[in-house]
């Protein structure tokens, strides 16, 4: 039976981490992940896990002692956020490469400067090209259920990457909400346990771990992680369907909230999609044929499943809780619309940014976006693109 409970998602994503028992998680404290590794090493003291853990001197330490101990054969994980997942910067394409599926809790919150806590995507987004598998979470419900999900994913055969698993700082990571959990031999027996083909403290069959590539083998490397990546979306999908079996919850790559009909769509990731929603609740009532796309799995890209679901509406708005500074627009505006151009729906795509370093994003707010989609559509105004929602003049 599945207990209900009421939890912040850093208390979630360390239950679940409990009820997985990994083998090794090194750690070094960051705001607001902190409590994670604090929450985790809290269980191992009381004897709730036996879970090697390892206080270390830094987030690069903890990302190198944690690929360490996956390529000896140990299921491994950490948790960082921000300007710690920065510092990981080299591992993180060290574990990708050397195809260690590990895992990572990633409490999004914004990378400096200026130096600022709060929540925004830049961290995650930031890390993007560097190989791992991203999901993102609206809320803690998710969060524990991603993290629940995740080992399976980045374990399976056809896969074999590392994996982050995202919630956003304080609004998610922080915040308590009811929360349904499952019982611990039922996560046991979903997870698994770690059976390695190829590891380093395995007796008579020596292995090399990260070796000096030749120009003859390291093109050939990179395109085995991209197929493995692209691998992940039908697994992802898999083990989602896995999940629905003991939880009665369903995952995909997204979420499609009052859709069928919709003639302007948002698009949007994290925990700014229950705004999002609320918003086409109430324009629902009002007669206007609006919905909403939360998009779950990052990396890999679903570009032609996102052409598909969005290819009847009339416009979609691409919400980017993070910079790119390529003065074109965000990292979500330039996917999505690259997707949309290969695959041939040519739809009406306006690129907002919102919410960087925390600032508020409104029903109100998403009143106006969906105002303007319709205006530019019905009227032919010409919307602002690349535009700063709930910029101070």
């Amino acid at each position: 039976m599945a207990r209900k409970d009421r939890m912040s998602g850093n208390e979630a994503v360390s239950y679940a981490i409990r009820q997985i028992n990994p083998d090794v998680m090194p750690a070094f404290p960051i705001t607001p992940s902190t409590e994670i590794p604090q929450m985790v090493s809290t269980y191992i003291a009381n004897g709730e896990m036996d879970t090697e853990f390892i206080p270390v001197e830094s987030e690069h330490s903890s990302m190198s002692a944690t690929i360490g101990a996956q390529a000896a054969g140990a299921r491994s994980l950490t948790a960082t956020s921000s300007a710690g997942l920065a510092l990981m910067w080299e591992e993180l394409l060290l574990a990708a490469s050397n195809r260690m599926p590990l895992a990572l809790a990633l409490v999004n919150r914004t990378l400096s400067g200026p130096i600022n806590i709060n929540c925004d995507h830049s961290d995650g987004m930031g890390a993007r090209d560097t190989g791992w598998i991203q999901i993102y979470s609206e809320n803690n419900q998710e969060a524990y259920d991603n993290f629940v999900q995740a080992y399976p994913i980045a374990e399976h055969a056809d896969v074999h990457l590392p994996i982050m698993i995202c919630q956003d700082g304080f609004i998610t990571s922080h915040a308590v909400e009811n929360i349904e959990l499952l019982e611990d031999d039922v996560v046991k027996d979903f997870v698994g346990e770690y059976e390695p083909e190829e590891y380093l403290l395995n007796p008579g069959k020596p292995i090399a771990v990260g070796p000096y590539s030749v120009t003859n083998y390291a093109m050939e490397a990179k395109k085995n992680q991209e197929i493995a990546l692209e691998n992940a979306k039908e697994v992802i999908l898999e083990v989602a369907k896995k999940f629905e079996k003991i939880s009665g919850r369903s995952y995909g790559l997204f979420e499609e909230y009052k859709t069928e009909d919709a003639d302007y769509i948002m698009l949007i990731i994290g925990s700014a999609a229950g705004t999002a929603k609320q918003t086409v609740d109430d324009l629902r009532e009002q007669g206007k044929k609006v919905g909403v796309i939360k998009l779950r799995v990052f990396r890999p890209f679903p570009a032609k499943e996102l052409a598909e679901a969005l290819k009847n509406c009339k416009a979609v708005a691409i919400m980017d809780r993070c910079e790119s500074y390529n003065g074109n627009g965000g990292p979500l505006g330039s996917e999505v619309t690259a997707g949309l151009f290969r695959n041939k729906v040519m739809i009406e795509a306006v690129n907002y940014i919102y919410g960087l370093a925390g600032r508020d994003f409104t029903v109100e707010d998403a009143y106006e976006i969906f105002a303007d989609l319709e205006d530019m559509v019905v009227n032919g105004k010409e919307v602002e693109q690349y535009q700063y929602i709930r910029l101070r003049k």
